[in-house]
């Protein structure tokens, strides 16, 4: 027993001797980026800290990375001299060299200040005992001495004067502090900072908040301090700009500057100097991306193998969706494809055209800042100067334009689109309008929506109407208007992204009327009064035309005859539903309901009786219920029994329509239309638009019914649905505001009554009352007396209020004082 007590406490004591040991020699050669830089005397002083009057130290500094200089700041007072020195890797990813190897002036990056007591230094701003996560150890987490000075955040191993420093991490603009969360807390009990420096890490730890958030600020008002970091490359390219009028300084700099020119080897750091940091925390990260600037070093991977793809397309696509995603980026691989376009061995191959087509399609997708926008125009000028009528001077001309029309883009451009801007040529797109008929123009990246729609009223005949005119996104059970700023190439793109999804759904562009300000004068023969019947109809169809059942059949009697002609057997006849409104059909099996049929003995409805004790679908197929399965077989033959009456109910509807049809023998189509628009004008509010919203009927939105909302040419009405006569009508002289009040919410103030909205379509009513109001003063503008926004003694709208630029998006949309 005694042997064996003698043996535990050995293996304690040398427990503890590892436990308390100062874990520093493997630490320091593996974190530090600035150290000594001479060896230190017998009373513990560094030689360089007693002579620093006498001598300027010579600091090495340790690229790693050829293209990447880190300006970093002195700790000491006084001149240094910088020597750049470029280390050799090994296979196990050190330097190729230990410590005791280094020749002593390049043990360093910064001197090391003397060991004296840490409260005996004026730098220091705070210090304490902190936490740190280690990795590869059976202890994740080590509580240090931390110190952080002007320059540096160093942690100890003790507090004591002349405890061993451990490891430095150099504070530098780039550095990044991220703050702590609950998150962390919740799952470690400890809260949590991070501080990112250019080769380390550190994750700190402390049990109070306050403390943490002490730490975070006042590192992150040291990174503030620091001045901006530079690479070589954004130094050379701020000297081309001072220099750009002199082509022999020019020609200097690219001849002994590699950075400058056409590489066949990777690149190991970016061009541009990013923040160190990791991507979750600066950036969304929800499609994998690595930090900013391992994504920069990726990309020039990219690029480099363009030369030799069978199909750029894709990679292409994913640069460009790299640099949509991660804003910073775009800079980046400006400078990369000049860079790789600049003094290249072969510049008339097809492999290295591939970095003129993807130059060509950056420029017609993002602008580069405005330091990288000098140096992009002044590269494609030189390229001119130096290979003028060449396919490369051919990019560099049509990249000079596209520059001066690019906004960004909403969406990566479509296969098709790459494929045309490869060729410098532009896109067909199908324009549509109502009724069969269709026609194609030719866009470019840049063309609007109001671009197309103006050469739409151009190629139709459309530009005297007093009515004004919108494209439409829309599919076989949706549609939207486009706003008039929308680049037409995104929606192709985001019609080719649905389509791949969905590949049943039918998207399209169609031409339609927005804004119907004066119904009385379109000519019968004009097609925009063809226009007007399809887009009647449309309503009809989806039940937003309020009409007897008798004059809808009517109506689905002279669409027939308009579209067909005279009835025949043989004529084939459109379905039901593109004639005749299906809830009307459904409203004619509405009954009382009956009594249902008899259930199994100790059964009960849904509804009745006590609450159901679990919810439906909990016991499903675990237990045979035999109730359950009676009640479901009863459900299943009702359903039955209701198409059947369905069906029954539209065949009678359709030989009413027939039957009608039949009797509008002899007339001819534009017989049929004006006979069509004539009962549909028996409406008063025809012409408006309608939207379903959820009207509160106070202020507190305390009860709301489904309503709809009319907008106008002349006022704001409110109906009841399915019924012909408004409840009541805001004429838009006594609007004085509308906009969004929230998320869903729309607001219009009438005097001194606030109308309430709940709907989905905010941006649709928004867009749809600035049209009316900006083409009535358009009116107005040239003197027509079209239409009349007063009524009696009404306050005219302040139209000077009403900002003329475009409808802002949903986020943006603000309340619009009138």
């Amino acid at each position: 027993m005694p042997v064996q007590g003698f043996c535990w406490f050995l293996c304690c004591r040398q427990g503890f001797n590892l436990l308390g040991r100062d874990y520093g020699e493997k630490e320091e050669e593996e974190s530090f980026e600035l150290r000594n830089k001479e060896d230190l005397t017998c009373n513990g002083r560094s030689l360089a800290a007693e002579n620093w009057k006498e001598r300027r130290p010579k600091v090495v500094l340790d690229l790693g990375m050829t293209s990447e200089i880190y300006l970093l700041e002195r700790v000491l007072r006084g001149p240094l001299e910088v020597t750049l020195s470029q280390p050799t890797r090994t296979a196990n990813g050190t330097n190729g060299h230990s410590l005791s190897e280094v020749p002593d002036e390049m043990k360093s990056l910064i001197i090391e200040k003397s060991k004296m007591g840490l409260e005996e230094d004026p730098e220091l701003l705070v210090k304490g005992w902190l936490f740190r996560e280690v990795c590869g150890s059976w202890i994740k987490q080590r509580c240090y001495w931390f110190v952080l000075s002007l320059d540096s955040l160093d942690y100890y191993s003790s507090s004591e004067r002349g405890a061993r420093r451990l490891g430095t991490l150099v504070l530098t603009n780039l550095c990044s502090v991220i703050w702590p969360d609950k998150q962390t807390f919740k799952e470690t009990g400890y809260w949590s900072i991070t501080v990112y420096g250019r080769k380390h890490c550190y994750r700190l730890y402390t049990k109070h908040f306050n403390e943490a958030v002490h730490w975070a600020c006042a590192v992150q008002k040291v990174i503030d301090t620091k001045a901006p970091v530079e690479t070589p490359t954004q130094l050379l390219i701020r000297d081309i700009e001072e220099n750009k009028f002199n082509p022999e300084v020019v020609d200097n700099m690219y001849q002994h500057n590699p950075i400058l020119k056409h590489t066949q080897s990777p690149l190991y750091a970016p061009l541009l100097s990013f923040p160190y940091g990791s991507l979750e925390h600066t950036y969304h990260s929800g499609k994998g991306y690595a930090t900013v600037r391992e994504e920069a070093v990726k990309l020039f991977n990219c690029l480099q193998q363009l030369e030799s793809a069978r199909d750029p397309v894709p990679l292409i696509q994913g640069v460009l969706q790299t640099c949509l995603d991660l804003r910073p980026l775009r800079d980046e691989v400006y400078c990369q494809l000049v860079k790789q376009t600049s003094c290249t061995p072969q510049p008339h191959t097809a492999a290295h055209l591939r970095y003129w087509q993807l130059l060509t399609c950056m420029s017609c997708t993002f602008l580069p800042g405005p330091a990288v926008l000098k140096y992009l125009r002044f590269h494609l000028k030189r390229i001119q100067s130096q290979f003028p009528e060449s396919e490369m001077d051919n990019y560099a001309s049509f990249i000079g334009e596209a520059l001066e029309k690019t906004r960004c883009r909403e969406c990566v451009p479509s296969w098709e689109e790459i494929q045309v801007l490869m060729g410098r040529q532009e896109m067909l797109c199908t324009i549509h309008y109502p009724g069969p008929g269709s026609c194609q123009l030719h866009i470019s990246s840049h063309t609007t929506a109001n671009e197309v729609v103006r050469r739409m009223l151009e190629k139709l005949g459309l530009k005297e109407s007093r009515n004004t005119f919108s494209l439409f996104e829309q599919n076989a059970h949706w549609e939207r208007a486009v706003g008039g700023s929308t680049i037409i190439a995104d929606i192709l793109t985001r019609f080719e992204n649905l389509s791949a999804k969905e590949p049943d759904s039918q998207w399209r562009l169609c031409f339609k009327l927005y804004c119907l300000l004066d119904a009385d004068t379109i000519s019968v023969d004009s097609i925009e009064y063809l226009f007007l019947f399809e887009q009647c109809h449309e309503m009809v169809v989806r039940g937003q035309l309020p009409a007897c059942e008798e004059d809808l059949q009517t109506l689905a009697a002279l669409r027939l005859q308009s579209v067909i002609g005279d009835f025949s057997t043989h004529s084939p006849c459109p379905p039901l539903d593109e004639l005749f409104p299906g809830h009307m059909v459904e409203a004619r099996l509405l009954m009382p309901p009956c009594a249902p049929p008899a259930l199994l003995p100790g059964t009960q409805t849904p509804g009745q009786g006590c609450p159901q004790r679990f919810p439906g679908g909990l016991l499903g197929g675990a237990l045979w219920n035999h109730t359950a399965t009676a009640a479901h077989k009863q459900k299943v033959e009702q359903n039955l029994r209701l198409r059947s009456r369905l069906k029954e109910e539209a065949a009678a509807i359709m030989s009413t329509i027939v039957e009608c049809w039949k009797g509008l023998a002899g007339y001819s189509r534009r017989d049929s239309m004006t006979a069509y628009l004539t009962i549909a004008r028996q409406w008063s509010g025809f012409g408006c638009t309608l939207y379903e919203v959820d009207f509160y009927i106070s202020s507190t939105g305390s009860f709301s019914q489904k309503l709809w909302l009319g907008v106008a040419a002349t006022c704001v009405s409110l109906y009841r649905q399915g019924e012909a006569e408004a409840l009541e009508s805001f004429p838009y002289g006594q609007i004085c505001s509308y906009g969004v009040s929230d998320s869903n919410t729309f607001k219009i103030t009438a005097g001194d009554r606030d109308l309430l909205f709940e709907t989905t379509k905010l941006t649709e009513i928004m867009q749809l009352m600035n049209a009316y109001f900006s083409a009535i003063r358009r009116q107005r503008g040239r003197g027509d007396d079209v239409v009349s926004i007063t009524e009696g003694n009404a306050i005219e709208v302040g139209f000077h209020h009403l900002p003329p630029t475009p409808t802002p998006t949903l986020l943006e949309l603000p309340s619009h004082p009138v």
